[in-house]
Order: structure tokens, then sequence, then C-alpha cells
């Protein structure tokens, strides 16, 4: 999270009273708590609703342009000429306009996606079309463990919303030393990485430069959303799928899991 963040952060929780109990206290005892937001958000490309989001209610901009990329409805940002947000008591609508072109190949290829936080696969229409084709990458020289041990150490102060609520996923983007410079937060973990591929693209950072980390686990969708921007590594906190791993060795991804201080586990390697 940037510092022009930080005034985002509230619009993705709020306080509320509740009752605390703790063993040894004697007695339970009141106090205010952040508790995180969820919020239906629904992306309509040229006016047609495309999927609904269950997501944090904040950097809504580089949420959809990360995933209108990541998803492959556009290409490149150029592609994507005008965004607007729409707040209802329902949620909130994000009102995308994409060229004419781009349009046309999502009309044809349009799958109904609900809930992406909880199933990867909802909406799609056959076993055919629920696993889009990996895109390779440009392989990059392999982070060391020393490098990776740095970017871990750094994640849990960048968390602010998470640090808060507890109930958030965060995606984090370092440089070749490790260092963190960019992290996004929502309650799902697929739409913090969109947000991250989003800020990426909206401040021109070279995707070859660096690695992700992402706070949870590695599913073939988080594999196949960095990939789609042409990222080189990833580092998840948790375990990844068995799908995700054959993914990664098809598209010459490196893929480190278990990522824990002090260790952390190489799936696959494919250094430059």
């Amino acid at each position: 999270m940037t510092l022009e963040d930080e005034p985002k952060l509230q619009a993705s929780y709020l306080t509320l009273p509740v009752t605390y109990w703790k063993q040894g206290s004697g007695q339970e005892q009141v106090n205010l708590d952040c508790i995180a937001e969820e919020v239906p958000i629904a992306m309509v490309y040229n006016g047609i609703s495309h999927a609904v989001m269950m997501a944090s209610p904040a950097n809504l901009h580089e949420f959809s342009l990360g995933f209108s990329l990541s998803e492959g409805i556009i290409n490149n940002v150029a592609e994507m000429y005008d965004i607007e947000l729409v707040t209802s008591e329902k949620g909130i609508e994000v009102r995308i306009e994409i060229s004419s072109e781009r349009m046309m190949s999502l009309k044809s290829h349009r799958r109904n996606l609900t809930g992406r936080t909880g199933c990867g696969l909802c909406g799609s229409e056959s076993l055919e079309t629920a696993i889009r084709p990996i895109k390779s990458v440009t392989p990059q020289p392999l982070p060391s463990s020393q490098v990776i041990q740095y970017a871990l150490s750094q994640l849990s102060e960048h968390q602010k919303l998470q640090a808060l609520t507890g109930a958030v996923h965060g995606a984090a983007w370092c440089d070749a030393a490790g260092k963190i410079t960019l992290l996004c937060e929502d309650v799902g973990r697929h739409n913090a990485l969109d947000k991250l591929i989003g800020s990426l693209a909206l401040r021109k950072i070279n995707t070859q430069s660096g690695f992700v980390v992402i706070s949870s686990r590695a599913s073939y969708e988080m594999v196949q959303k960095v990939t789609s921007v042409n990222i080189a590594t990833l580092v998840a906190v948790s375990a990844p799928t068995g799908l995700a791993i054959t993914l990664a060795n098809q598209a010459n991804l490196n893929l480190i899991g278990f990522a824990r201080p002090g260790r952390h586990t190489f799936y696959t390697k494919f250094d430059k």
C-alpha cells in the first residue's frame, strides 16, 4: 500500500461494539472492533453486466483494470477507455468502457462469474472453458532465499487492513532486492492480486523487475493471473495446489510455497 492509498483504507472496514471474553479474565468486556467490509461489486462492460464479485470496496479502479487484464478481457491499458463507479444500497457498479474489438471478443467468450472469492470456476459453461490456456512467462533470475525471506519479513507491516480486521488477504510487489514497494488488500485473495496487477499497470511498473508475494495459498487461478501479465515468480505464504504446480511448470513460472519466517519450499524453478 502506498501513501496515497491510506485514505481509501477507511472504506474497507467499519467499527462495531463487540463483547470480548478471555479465559482467566473473570468477566466479559465490551469494546469497539474493526470489521472488514464485504460488498457486491458488479463489473459492467459497455453496459453489459459480466461478473459480480464480493470484495473490499476500495481501490476499485485498480481492481477493475487488474481483473480485466488477468481475465484476458483486455490486452493492455489502452483498450480500457473509462471507469465509472456507481454506488447504491445493493452494492457498487463498476461501469467500464472498453474498445469495441475487445467487447466483441468478450461477448463471444462470455462467462457469468459469481463469487470468485470462494470458487474460481463458478459460472463456467463447460469443462473445456473452465481453465484457460496458460501463458508462458519470460524467465527471470530466481530470487535468492535471502531475498524471499527479506520480502516476507516486511509483509505484516504493509498489511494495514489485515492488522485492523484480521480478515483480508494481501498481494505484494517486491523489487529484485525483495523490498515491498506496493501492496493491495481485499477480503478475497483473487481480488487482492487483481488490485495489485491493476496498480502495477497504472504505475507502468515493469513486471519483469521483481516478484509477487501473496498471503494465501497458490491456487491455479493465482498462477494464471500472474502469468497473464508476465510475472516470473510467485511466492505464497501457504501451499500450492497440484494444478497450480502443473500450470507453473507449463508457464515457466517460479513457484514458491509455504513461505514462512526461516523456511520456504521451491515447487518449480526456471532460473534465467
